[in-house]
């Protein structure tokens, strides 16, 4: 009697474990019927029951199949682990395999570049131009724009960091702004704690100003301290910071990539040539590296700089040396001849020798 009870509770277990393999293996294991890849999005707040009805509904699952899938994930107590986001569902997915990519939360993730030196006009081209952001804002407005992220009567100009931004599907342009726009503001405040006590730039907003413009004058990582002491001792001198980029800035669309003598003239709060101090607001979106030269320039006497090519640039202490370094390495050699008299007045002069 005995054994005739073990033996019937056996061939129940067995059979019970064989037909939950045969589940197993029918309706879990078997490739989602898929001839390429699948970009599924798994929407905010939505459950297990919701995700199986859409994949039933676009032919991904049949009945039994989704029964199961939902058993598993019940009976692991895994539903309520599922993220939003969208996934990559490569051809050859199994449903078991598709409930572990979507508790993983590996979602696809797209990409902002905003480079160090663009202004606020040439990061909106770029996030109006993306096509995964989402386009919520109708206008181009500056201020439109600025109010609809919180900032009112703020200026754009430098106010948003660059960076390469990675962000999730259905992510908005106004989502992308406002991200920018708080990164900067918290670089800016760990540049600003940084300052010595007796620094002559007396509010952040300064800072990045001439952050700004230090961007825009050079690329090479090893003259941003250099050229930001160039400047801040033109500052204390109350010199005429004399850059070029900020009178670039001020001709906007008029300049057409050639700066000419009658441009420096130009009646414009940024035209530094013409208007001591910091131009009004920031020219450009800089970087940390260009912060935090600012807030720690190089010491020295040097007060002006010109660019020798390569990227880079020749420093002088006098007006003299620097119209030499003007004759070496920016005026055509063509034109060398006529400045020769002039420059032999200096002997610190090399152009002639």
């Amino acid at each position: 009697m005995l054994r005739t009870l073990f033996l019937l509770i056996l061939l129940i277990i067995t059979t019970i474990g064989g037909s939950s393999y045969w589940v197993y293996k029918n309706h879990l294991t078997k490739p989602l019927p898929m001839f390429e890849d699948l970009r599924y999005v798994v929407k905010p707040n939505t459950n297990l029951r919701k995700i199986t009805i859409e994949l039933m509904d676009r032919e991904l699952m049949n009945y039994p199949t989704a029964l199961v899938w939902i058993s598993l994930a019940r009976f692991q107590k895994r539903a309520h682990l599922i993220k939003a986001g969208e996934y990559l569902i490569p051809v050859g997915t199994t449903p078991q395999q598709m409930l572990e990519i979507m508790i993983s939360g590996k979602i696809i993730s797209h990409k902002l570049m905003i480079p160090e030196g663009w202004n606020f006009k040439q990061m909106m081209v770029a996030i109006r131009g993306h096509p995964e952001i989402v386009q919520t804002l109708e206008t181009t407005d500056n201020k439109t724009i600025m109010a609809t992220i919180g900032h009112p009567d703020v200026h754009p100009e430098g106010r948003f960091y660059p960076d390469t931004y990675h962000f999730a599907t259905n992510t908005s342009d106004v989502t992308i702004l406002k991200l920018s726009y708080k990164m900067m503001e918290k670089v800016l405040a760990e540049v600003w704690e940084k300052r010595k006590e007796d620094f002559i730039l007396k509010t952040p907003d300064e800072v990045l100003i001439l952050a700004s413009i230090v961007e825009k004058e050079t690329a090479a990582a090893e003259e941003r301290p250099l050229i930001a002491g160039v400047f801040i001792r033109r500052l204390k001198e109350k010199m005429l910071l004399q850059t070029d980029p900020t009178v670039i800035y001020a001709l906007g669309e008029n300049f057409d990539g050639n700066l000419r003598r009658k441009d420096l003239k130009v009646k414009n709060p940024y035209n530094t040539y013409k208007y001591k101090g910091l131009p009004p607001t920031p020219i450009a979106l800089p970087g940390r590296a260009a912060l935090e030269a600012s807030i720690n320039p190089t010491g020295g006497e040097t007060l002006y700089f010109v660019a020798k090519g390569g990227g880079k640039h020749y420093f002088s202490v006098t007006l003299k040396e620097h119209e030499c370094a003007v004759i070496e390495y920016q005026i055509k050699n063509k034109n060398i001849r006529r400045y020769k008299s002039r420059c032999r007045k200096y002997p610190s002069c090399f152009a002639c020798s």
